[in-house]
């Protein structure tokens, strides 16, 4: 072997640097491996909750929002034209991620793992370690390489099938008027599916559109058509960075880990069924794994398994639940009518689609009031 180490991570977004970040505080040497040079473009929508900042804060990662204006309130837009807009409970922030990866890898680097431009091809298990591409070894080794995970597959899972997959299309647009916060309008037509628009601070939104997959594909030119229908103050000819990408959803998860091999956030199918936010449980995921790998290899994956089910299991099931629900839009139009009516509905949504929360029984039964309501103002 050129190269052997006690954890390389495959991958540098936000769960593989969390990953290096967690297994070089534990003592491990680590290799952080990507096929691309840093900074890099990553489609996104670019929110970044408390959640994550907390997490962040945990690893010891104190400026990867620094400069950048919080974002103190959310308005969500019903299938059937009702409205929420609250305050959160607490602000987040639009970071793009050329800026916020960056700046997690060189947080990582400084920690001291090694970086390295590498496009992994092939993955082949050994009694005692991981080979990559026969030139590099690790004790174990965490995939944390995206949607289109080599590492995935090479423990034999598919990608995630139609249901469980969502497409989304993102730019960079001239900001709306109106107050700053978050907005999402959600979609009656191919439900479920929605658009945002998320304010950076220096004149500009993230923008996009997503919907989940149900075998028949999207052409960009239709991703941008529902972009424009549900975004009517947006020109799309003034939005740039276009692009598109997949987002598995944790409906549909492999099992985390295989002796020595590990995968976290969007490897493990770890995006919220319900908003597809996925930096929480990237980053949340990639300090598990990191902690798990820097032991004894040989009990990572089943360590890295209780510590998940420990951290996210309940949250989970819980999310899973609600995305299920959510599948028919009068839910979701009940639900937004109990959040404008209800600060702790509001917060329990918010804990759900972009923390660790919980379906609790008062939001289930403030939603069975709202099913009892009209259902608003019709939507495109």
């Amino acid at each position: 072997m050129d190269d052997e180490f006690d954890v390389v991570v495959v991958g540098a977004g936000p769960a593989g640097a969390a990953a290096a970040l967690t297994a070089r505080r534990a003592g491990a040497s680590v290799l952080l491996l990507d096929r691309a040079d840093f900074p890099r473009d990553k489609a996104c929508g670019d929110g970044i909750a408390a959640h994550s900042v907390d997490v962040l804060a945990e690893l010891g990662v104190t400026e990867a929002v620094a400069g950048y204006a919080p974002l103190p309130a959310l308005r969500m837009i019903a299938p059937g034209g009702g409205a929420v807009a609250r305050a959160l409970p607490r602000p987040a922030y639009t970071v793009p991620r050329e800026v916020f990866d960056a700046r997690l890898v060189a947080a990582a680097v400084a920690a001291g793992a090694q970086l390295r431009r590498h496009a992994v091809r092939r993955v082949e298990s050994r009694a005692d370690r991981v080979v990559l591409d026969g030139q590099v070894s690790g004790r174990v080794v965490i995939g944390a390489d995206g949607a289109g995970s080599v590492v995935r597959r090479a423990l034999g899972h598919p990608p995630n099938p139609d249901r469980h997959l969502a497409l989304a299309i993102r730019g960079y647009a001239p900001v709306l008027p109106g107050p700053s916060e978050q907005l999402i309008v959600t979609s009656k037509a191919r439900w479920p599916a929605y658009a945002w628009s998320f304010p950076i601070g220096d004149g500009r939104a993230n923008v996009g559109y997503g919907e989940v997959l149900r075998g028949e594909p999207l052409s960009r030119g239709y991703l941008l058509d529902r972009l424009a229908a549900l975004l009517p103050g947006t020109d799309l000819a003034t939005v740039t960075a276009l692009r598109a990408h997949h987002l598995p959803l944790s409906t549909h998860r492999p099992t985390p880990g295989r002796e020595r091999t590990l995968l976290a956030g969007d490897a493990l199918s770890l995006i919220n069924p319900f908003t597809g936010e996925g930096i929480f449980y990237a980053l949340l995921s990639g300090a598990l794994a990191g902690s798990a790998a820097a032991r004894s290899p040989e009990g990572a994956a089943g360590r890295y398994a209780h510590g998940l089910r420990r951290r996210l299991g309940t949250h989970l099931r819980h999310s899973s639940v609600a995305a299920w629900l959510a599948r028919r839009r009068r839910v979701v139009d009940a639900a937004v009518r109990a959040a404008r009516r209800d600060d702790r509905v509001f917060h329990d949504v918010v804990e759900l689609g972009l923390g660790d929360g919980r379906l609790t029984a008062r939001t289930l039964a403030m939603i069975g009031v709202g099913l009892g309501g009209g259902e608003g103002a019709p939507r495109q």
